[in-house]
């Protein structure tokens, strides 16, 4: 294992916020009294509602010590996450990916006009180390959220200033520095908390370094060369050079920096009043994009250059918390601006024209939500309104000379706008003890247009796309406790998506000899789910989480093969390819089961099982279906966890199922050409790792992640995922 000297050295042995308690484990800490946000926004009883939520706290986080927030939720074995290169990290909810889930941090949409059908790595973007903690509610989550929440919501709430209870100011620093063999990781966090009795500041700042990432050595006997890199480009001289891989294993070009900062406020004058200000950037390096970089072209390597350019992310929002007595209980307003920056650089082997794509994003947001208890109902209603102006612009640059010329942009090239307009209302009425019922409705107002400058790159026949699309959803559970030991819930919900900008107006190849082209005659899509879920304790010692849900689509929206301008194949990137286009079919649906045991074998001992199976067709008519693109195959994990004093400890098993090619579809967002001809393999992986308390405010981690060092992609994925690796790392708080 190779160790090089960083500026994180003289650190370690310091940390993280939140070290992990060594407490033992027992059914009382895992009741259904359980405290969760993001079914309505604000703080209920999760016994109380009728959804599917997986809550993960700060501790979860800290001691399972991952290296991105893609991994937190892959390591939560309830959660399947698609990469395409090692910088990504694309989480799928109930066979619904990017734009048809919906991402929050601390209250505030993710989801802006180019998220796109395929895969996103946004999720990376949000920096794992100064989460407070993580809720996933699955299922059509439109009353509350609004247009993308198809297959449920990821929140992300951020860690708050801890407040003096004395006159004196309170003073905490935090801090971790993390090694992983597996791609020479350095991570570094620093925090610094700092409370007066009504005015707080945090601020964190977390710089990662990642290089190539080494796959697993032991491959299938029926794929014994699957995923290895042979060869990579370099340039030397000004001419790319086809280099051999001196250890194959190792997947040149997966390495990349990033870098995120949080800086926040919290003045609160009295106990009804809490003012915020929210403050978070994150930055990259250059991001290679790793499936296209081992795309061959005629037996070579197609690419010299295949590179994301920084990802930056800026957030700022103030929120304005108010306890009330007459038209609310609670008030909760939040303004946010953020600023997005994305961007595409390609160039083909032996060509000095590099192609750079830039869209940068702007989003202006307001969020208006209430609650109000009157006797047995509790309603919660609000507004919400966001605005986005997306900017397209590309370029061809001369690697030799420097020289710039204008190239097609990946969106409209004029002006695009998009804007979401909405009122909702909810209410949860307790009929009995036992009892409870929870109903809501939203209104949705969402309008898009885009202009079509320059016909120069592409043929466009129309030079401006407009939509106004308003929407109506609605949902209706019913919740049943008759013991503290038992709950039974059924729930039917209705969702929206609204076609945003990269839906309608993108142009771009999907993989080699298709490209995908605008279609302004798109419609929103919308989901109807009706679910099923169990929560049942037997005795102190045994308890069952499971969910069965049903979602039918209406007008969904598919990637297929098109005609445009009265032609089915057209030359783009200099390969003839094959017309595709993101179009509504009359129908599909996705259902499936998902299953968690928990078993207290003592107060020191806990045995957990999760399991997901996932089925998703498009009906093209009554007689014939074909396969939906981005459901998964059967997933889950497999823990045994031990906690003593100042230990704690965790084995455990990830494991994935068979995705036959023939569940695939194909020519879509499945990716097939990165899978074996038979599709994606079966897998698992052993891992373990531990947490030991040195002092009262240090701590030391260390794990092995696949200890068998198995080589194996997630479904979907352009990027084999890491061999055995050896994690170490030091949190301390101060």
């Amino acid at each position: 294992m190779k160790f090089q000297y960083r500026w994180s050295l003289p650190f370690v042995g310091m940390a993280l916020a939140w070290p992990v308690a060594g407490q033992n484990i027992t059914a009382d800490t895992l009741q259904l009294q359980e405290v969760v946000v993001s079914a309505s926004k604000f703080r209920e009883l999760k016994r109380r509602l009728p959804y599917q939520i997986e809550k993960i706290t700060a501790n979860d986080i800290a001691f399972r010590n991952t290296q991105t927030s893609a991994d937190v939720l892959t390591q939560s074995g309830q959660v399947f996450v698609q990469k395409s290169q090692a910088g990504g990290g694309s989480p799928v909810l109930r066979g619904f990916e990017t734009n048809r889930i919906l991402m929050v941090v601390d209250g505030v949409r993710m989801n802006n006009a180019i998220f796109r059908a395929g895969h996103l790595q946004n999720v990376l973007r949000v920096d794992q180390n100064m989460l407070a903690g993580v809720e996933i509610l699955y299922g059509p989550s439109s009353v509350v959220y609004g247009s993308d929440a198809l297959g449920g919501v990821i929140h992300f709430k951020s860690k708050m200033p801890t407040l003096s209870t004395s006159t004196s100011t309170r003073f905490a620093t935090s801090l971790l520095t993390r090694y992983a063999s597996v791609n020479n990781e350095f991570t570094n966090h620093i925090s610094v908390d700092i409370g007066r009795q009504k005015f707080g500041s945090i601020t964190s700042f977390t710089s990662s370094d990642f290089g190539d990432t080494r796959q697993g050595a032991q491959r299938r006997a029926e794929y014994p060369d699957f995923g290895k890199r042979p060869d990579y480009v370099v340039q030397e001289n000004g001419q790319d050079v086809i280099k051999v891989n001196p250890n194959p294993n190792v997947q040149k070009g997966t390495g990349y920096k990033q870098y995120d900062f949080l800086q926040k406020f919290l003045y609160k004058p009295s106990d009804r009043v809490e003012h915020v200000l929210n403050i978070q950037y994150s930055t990259s390096s250059d991001v290679p994009r790793y499936d296209r970089l081992t795309q061959l072209r005629n037996g070579k390597l197609r690419y010299g250059d295949w590179y994301y350019g920084p990802e930056k992310r800026f957030l700022t929002s103030y929120q304005l918390r108010m306890l009330g007595r007459k038209l609310y209980d609670e008030l909760v307003v939040t303004a946010a601006y953020q600023a997005i920056q994305e961007s595409r650089h390609s160039r083909s082997l032996g060509s000095s024209s590099l192609n750079s794509q830039v869209e940068k994003v702007d989003v202006y947001s307001l969020n208006i939500d209430a609650q109000r208890r009157l006797g047995a109902h509790t309603l919660r209603y609000g507004l919400e309104y966001a605005h986005n102006d997306v900017a397209s612009q590309a370029m061809n640059t001369n690697i030799t000379n420097g020289s710039q010329t204008p190239a097609g942009t990946r969106y409209p090239d004029g002006d695009n706008t998009m804007d979401w307009l909405a009122a909702y209302v909810t209410d949860q009425w307790t009929l009995t003890d036992a009892v409870i019922l929870n109903a809501g409705a939203r209104l949705n107002q969402v309008n898009l247009s885009s202009t079509f400058v320059s016909k120069e790159f592409f043929p466009f026949p129309f030079d401006k796309a407009e939509q106004a699309n308003t929407a109506l959803t609605g949902n209706l559970g019913l919740v049943w406790t008759p013991l503290w030991s038992s709950k039974f819930s059924l729930l039917g919900s209705t969702g929206f998506r609204a076609p945003n900008v990269d839906d309608l107006g993108k142009v771009f190849d999907s993989q080699p000899g298709l490209v995908v082209v605008p279609n302004p005659d798109l419609k929103p899509e919308y989901a109807s789910n009706l679910e099923f879920s169990v929560e049942q304790w037997v005795g102190k010692a045994f308890k069952v989480n499971g969910t069965i849900y049903n979602s039918m689509l209406r007008d969904a929206i598919v990637l297929a093969p098109y005609s445009f301008n009265g032609q089915t194949t057209l030359v783009y990137d200099g390969q003839p390819s094959r017309v595709t286009a993101n179009q509504n079919r009359q129908k599909a649906y996705v259902r499936g089961v998902n299953l968690e045991v928990n078993v207290y074998v003592s107060s020191r001992w806990r045995l957990q099982g999760t399991y997901t199976v996932t089925k998703g067709r498009v009906i093209e008519d009554k007689d014939d279906e074909t396969p939906l693109d981005h459901i998964p195959p059967t997933y889950g994990k497999v823990s045994l966890q031990w906690q003593h004093e100042k230990w704690q400890v965790e084995a455990f098993s990830l494991y994935n199922g068979w995705k036959r090619i023939e569940d695939y579809r194909l020519n879509a967002e499945d990716n097939e050409a990165t899978a074996t001809p038979e599709g994606t393999p079966s897998w698992y992986t052993l891992n373990m790792r531990a947490s030991y308390e040195i002092m009262s405010n240090l701590r030391v981690q260390a794990a092995v992640e696949n200890i068998l060092d198995t080589n194996y992609r997630a479904f979907a994925s352009g990027v084999s995922a890491p061999g055995r690796n050896f994690i170490i790392a030091l949190r301390g708080q101060f």
